[in-house]
């Protein structure tokens, strides 16, 4: 199933211009191929070429198996891509990367892919641009900009993200089962089965391992 996008052309000066008014927000099938960073998704028989950060790639089933994705959707003059997240948290961050000037969509991929979100947010909190240049394509000047921007909107409070870690990593966790195509009671169900200090990847493995029992 595909959340579709549509657009409506209108005339400005003389000219046809195409505005797009919603996106490609969710794919729903199944996963046909794996080849990181891309994934090959079937929704009722095309295929969608998804790119994903490593961290949701992780974390995806069998070929074979059914799949969600949240995307977004990027239309250029020369191309049209698509890029999957298993949780709204990483596809925020996505969007929150891409909004920096000289950030494009393969670079905010890597920021994912070399980052957890939560290492992420604590590096911008304390400014630490050495956690950045550890990804490939990242230089000294690119991370300090990329530290700069990105205050504010994640990791602003260090205080309030331990004292709330617990409610967000169970949070991330319910997201992603759901991602994977599980119910809300059923993802919901798991995670009552989890230790109450278990972090998101530890919890995701256990929680699927509960669910296919």
């Amino acid at each position: 199933r595909v959340a579709q996008d549509h657009a409506d052309n209108f005339s400005k000066d003389g000219r046809t211009v195409r505005q797009r008014t919603s996106m490609i927000g969710k794919l729903t099938g199944t996963l046909l191929e794996k080849n990181p960073p891309e994934v090959l998704v079937d929704c009722g028989g095309v295929g969608y070429e998804v790119q994903v950060p490593m961290s949701t790639f992780y974390n995806l089933p069998a070929n074979g198996a059914k799949v969600a994705l949240l995307t977004h959707f990027v239309v250029r003059e020369d191309a049209q891509l698509l890029f999957g997240f298993a949780t709204t948290r990483e596809r925020q961050t996505f969007r929150e990367l891409i909004k920096i000037t000289g950030v494009g969509p393969r670079m905010a991929l890597a920021v994912l892919s070399g980052l957890s979100i939560d290492d992420l947010a604590d590096a911008v909190s304390q400014q630490e641009a050495g956690r950045l240049v550890k990804v490939p394509g990242i230089g000294k000047k690119t991370a300090e900009r990329l530290l700069l921007e990105l205050k504010g909107k994640i990791g602003a409070d260090t205080g309030a993200q331990s004292l709330f870690a617990n409610n967000n990593d169970q949070n991330d966790i319910q997201q992603a089962l759901m991602a994977l195509g599980y119910s809300d009671k059923e993802a919901s169900a798991a995670l009552k089965k989890l230790p109450p200090d278990v972090g998101v990847s530890e919890g995701i493995k256990l929680a699927l391992k509960a669910l296919t029992k």
